[in-house]
């Protein structure tokens, strides 16, 4: 009898996950589309919206140098720790995106990666965001494109609803939820952003092996964290295997393209 396989990074702290598997994966690949969206340059001062473990902010903070500043905000203090660790030169603040703890119109840009589908009340975090941009000052909001347009992605989804149902697949799908351009500029137009643009932007999704992809994930507290056991854990690494194989290249790594749609707009 094969017992099932415990997942070591199931144990770690989801801050941790999310800065060693989900940033080089994921999130450092879409942060110099979003800081262009931004036009965001030296000199300026910038605000990153749920940054999470600062990685965004941390791009950002290159661009600025010299005489720019990055401020980075986020609600979960654990992020915040891990981001405080790697950078102690950003101004980190603990706060929500829909009551920003800062004054008007002190900001030439500001930014959000892939926290934007999470937010209690969207329409409340874009106007937070246009009030503490300055006269001319730019924004963009970075969130998943519909999860059918991503293949890897797209197919795990499918791969979930089989095996568990819709109750973990759904639960995959979240980051997704809001992948539509007419939905988002619908958003835009409720918060006052007058002449909003969505882009959309696509890069690679890469991990070093389905294992870990699927391990990931997981033990991502947003998605599939606390939801399979050990052994549905194993039943999906075997399957994802199999589904993910056209991405897997000849070293093991996976690699799939990964479109993101960018709310962008300018301040009057």
């Amino acid at each position: 009898m094969t017992l099932p396989t415990a997942d070591p990074m199931a144990t770690r702290p989801p801050a941790e996950v999310y800065e060693e598997e989900f940033v080089p994966a994921l999130f450092r690949p879409f942060a110099g589309a979003v800081l262009d969206a931004a036009a965001v340059a030296r000199g300026q001062r910038v605000l990153d919206v749920a940054c999470g473990t600062g990685v965004l902010a941390r791009a950002a903070a290159a661009r600025v140098e010299p005489g720019g500043s990055v401020t980075g905000l986020d609600a979960n203090p654990d992020m915040l720790a891990v981001a405080r660790r790697l950078d102690a030169s950003i101004e980190w603040l603990h706060g929500r995106a829909e009551s920003l703890p800062l004054s008007d119109a002190g900001f030439d840009a500001v930014v959000s990666q892939f926290g934007f589908m999470f937010f209690d009340d969207r329409v409340a975090a874009l106007r937070e965001m246009k009030r503490v941009l300055r006269p001319g000052g730019r924004l963009a909001v970075a969130v998943c494109d519909a999860v059918e347009r991503s293949p890897g992605y797209g197919a795990l989804a499918k791969l979930l609803q089989t095996l568990f149902g819709a109750r973990v697949a759904d639960a995959f799908r979240a980051p997704f939820a809001i992948g539509d351009a007419a939905r988002l500029h619908a958003l835009a137009a409720q918060a006052g952003l007058d002449g909003a643009e969505v882009l959309q932007r696509t890069a690679d999704v890469r991990f070093g092996s389905v294992d870990a992809l699927v391990a990931a994930e997981r033990a991502c507290i947003w998605t599939l964290g606390g939801l399979l056991d050990d052994a549905q854990f194993d039943a999906l690494r075997r399957e994802a295997r199999r589904v993910l194989a056209p991405f897997v290249r000849a070293d093991g790594r996976v690699a799939f393209a990964m479109p993101a749609l960018v709310i962008v707009a300018r301040k009057a």
